[in-house]
């Protein structure tokens, strides 16, 4: 067999192209978005949607490469607060507008990506978690630790990376000056598109033969790599992909809030991620979405629970592992297979012994 063999994903006559399942939920996803700046009053239940589908882009993206491709890496948080960083620092340092930070942010973040790449990806396992994750809390530090004077503006000294303060009002969307009181509704408009236009990117490239290729190096590396796939590269395509769009998310929030801050690189945020990509369901193209709708609205209801808090978040994400181990998409899953075979046994004609 060729070691130039390509990976493509067979399609029976007569398939549809897009499961119906993926179709429905695009089109109440698609209408939820839509539905929602008419329906909800409250500024801060729309700042919770706004951060919601933040969490759900770097989620997804996350999903991609480790559900997807099998890259357990743990500097996603890393790679979004990077985006945002060069976005914010492009404004300040060199006075670019906004719309040009923002992807030249992206781009920044993806060859960031790289070299974490370059460095990581002959390793596996366990491995690459490790060093992801050092890799992370050193850029964490590097921040935190910064206090030479790079320049002065006014009389207050300015870190070169913002030190432990960040950067603030660096920029914005240019909807307050349009849409005054109701801005945050034009805010939501754009990030609500940015989450749409990265989803519909995410789900076109697993769908095609690059996102097989992805899958069957996860699921049997070495009949993947006997196909022809090259390991390393591919790899490295996904890992530069996913911190592209994560880099991207990472401009849209620190414009959005117009501050970027060390904080954004926490522990606690990159747990957060894992754990709703795993209470979705992992390797869902959904997953990442609906857990991280579950787990907002979980800690929301909680709020007034002070130290319990945390706790009661604990457990929830404790029982999706041990009673839904495939996610709530793969209970669901289930669920519905279940119904199908019981309705396939109860239509299927019995004879007078008993055969069929």
């Amino acid at each position: 067999m060729s070691r130039n063999a390509t990976i493509a994903p067979s399609r029976r006559e007569g398939q549809s192209a897009l499961p119906v399942g993926d179709i429905v939920m695009a089109l109440v996803v698609i209408a939820a978005l839509v539905a929602v700046p008419f329906v909800v009053e409250s500024r801060y239940i729309l700042g919770q949607i706004i951060l919601m589908l933040f969490l759900s882009t770097v989620a997804s993206q996350w999903n991609l490469l480790f559900g997807y491709s099998g890259v357990f890496s743990l500097a996603q948080m890393a790679i979004f607060g990077f985006g945002g960083y060069v976005t914010a620092m492009l404004c300040v340092y060199f006075g670019l507008g906004i719309w040009v930070a923002i992807p030249l942010g992206a781009l920044g973040a993806a060859l960031f990506s790289l070299v974490i790449g370059l460095a990581c990806l002959r390793l596996s396992g366990v491995y690459v978690a490790l060093l992801t994750l050092a890799i992370a809390q050193a850029l964490y530090v590097l921040i935190v630790t910064d206090t030479d004077c790079f320049r002065m503006v006014g009389s207050a000294c300015r870190q070169f990376t913002g030190g432990a303060v960040g950067f603030a009002r660096f920029g914005e969307f240019g909807t307050r000056a349009w849409l005054k009181s109701r801005y945050l509704v034009g805010n939501y408009a754009i990030i609500g598109m940015l989450f749409a236009v990265t989803m519909a990117c995410t789900y076109a490239i697993i769908a095609s033969p690059t996102g097989l290729a992805f899958r069957a190096l996860k699921d049997n590396p070495g009949y993947a790599v006997a196909r022809g796939v090259n390991r390393f590269q591919a790899q490295l395509f996904v890992f530069g992909l996913s911190a592209f769009f994560t880099g991207l998310a990472g401009g849209f929030y620190a414009v959005h809030f117009q501050a970027i801050s060390p904080g954004i690189l926490s522990l606690s945020q990159l747990l957060f991620i894992i754990a709703a990509t795993v209470v979705g369901g992992v390797g869902s193209f959904w997953g990442p979405l609906v857990g991280t709708l579950v787990l907002m609205v979980a800690d929301e209801g909680m709020r007034e629970a002070g130290e319990f808090r945390t706790l009661g978040l604990g457990l929830i994400i404790a029982a999706s592992i041990v009673l839904m181990p495939n996610g709530l998409l793969g209970r669901l899953g289930d669920a519905r297979r279940w119904l199908r075979d019981r309705r396939m046994r109860s239509s299927t004609p019995v004879t007078e012994t008993g055969h069929v």
